[in-house]
């Protein structure tokens, strides 16, 4: 699968379904007879959707973990709590668990951005909340992380 691109304001119904933004819907049109992964964001509180594939990817690592090392079954256990298999309907909606809705505190107003393989889903309020609070630190923070040598760059 493709990188994924782009950053959409969107809305829940009373239901709990969202309709996928035709960008994003055209970007997973490979991956949307698969399936996707919903899951509880480990950093924030938001929903991480994952198209099959790039989950398939991340249980296999995990699956190497040594499951008789207590705090490896501890991370397995809540990594995994509340993951949810979903699927795009053919109208083009996704619906977002109740148990997951309460966790992201998800109401009407959304975001739904990309990040590389997988896609957040936010609370309007607590995306913008968490983008200008990163605002101040970004500028050092995108130096410690992308700042490299010039020389990492093939650049002489």
């Amino acid at each position: 699968m493709d990188l994924l691109t782009g950053t959409y304001d969107c809305k829940v119904d009373a239901k709990g379904r969202l309709m996928m933004p035709s960008p994003l819907k055209k970007q997973l049109s490979s991956v949307l007879e698969d399936g996707f992964v919903l899951r509880r964001s480990v950093f924030q509180k938001c929903l991480e959707l994952y198209p099959m594939s790039e989950w398939q990817v991340l249980m296999q690592k995990i699956n190497k973990l040594n499951k008789f090392k207590k705090k490896n079954n501890d991370f397995i256990r809540r990594f995994t709590a509340g993951v949810k298999m979903v699927e795009v309907d053919t109208n083009g909606r996704l619906l977002i668990p109740k148990d997951l809705t309460v966790f992201a505190n998800i109401s009407k107003d959304i975001v739904i951005t990309s990040v590389v393989n997988i896609i957040e889903i936010w609370d309007k309020d607590l995306y913008e909340q968490a983008i200008d609070d990163a605002t101040v630190d970004f500028a050092d923070l995108a130096e410690e992380v992308m700042g490299q040598d010039d020389d990492d760059y093939g650049i002489s």
